[in-house]
């Protein structure tokens, strides 16, 4: 079971010094939820970067030598057909199928990669419960911090409070 107290701020910026304000004081595993992407909110929170585009790169140029080689070799090794007099090994024949099969790999890696990173299916999570959550997707700027056992969520919530937040709610629950 796990436990989270989230408070509603009134601004992005007003977020982004909670944020900070909440770092300051050690609090470490925070989240942000907002209407929109807040620039400086990824660094205040001290997120990772996506390995996203290094695995749609991976898989991009590896489906494309994967579509080369194969045409490569059915083409030149296992069925070579001499037409017109035509090399049987011809790069620039082959360069469509290889860059389709490239963008086509790279677009389902990153397709299935989004799946594993979000937890799809999966769509729900405790603090989607909460009514006033709901403001999250419209004009509300929340924020929320994950708490141990051995931190009583009171505490957290008088901080969130003592900042300035607009509501605080406690919410339990799996993730």
């Amino acid at each position: 079971m796990k436990r989270w107290v989230l408070g509603e701020f009134g601004s992005p910026e007003r977020l982004l010094e909670v944020a900070r304000a909440l770092r300051e004081r050690g609090f470490v595993r925070l989240d942000a939820h907002t209407p929109f992407p807040v620039e400086g909110l990824a660094e205040v929170l001290e997120l990772k970067s996506s390995r996203l585009p290094a695995l749609g790169l991976l898989a991009g140029l590896g489906g494309a030598a994967g579509a080369y080689l194969v045409q490569w070799f059915t083409q030149a090794v296992d069925w070579p057909l001499n037409v017109g007099g035509r090399p049987l090994h011809s790069a620039p024949a082959f360069i469509p199928i290889t860059f389709e099969t490239g963008v086509l790999s790279a677009a389902g890696a990153v397709f299935l990669g989004l799946f594993v990173v979000c937890g799809l299916p999966r769509v729900t999570h405790p603090v989607f419960e909460l009514e006033s959550f709901r403001s999250a997707s419209v004009d509300g700027f929340w924020i929320s911090v994950a708490v141990e056992e051995s931190t009583p969520p009171e505490t957290v919530a008088e901080v969130l409070r003592t900042l300035g937040a607009s509501q605080v709610s406690q919410v339990e629950g799996e993730e």
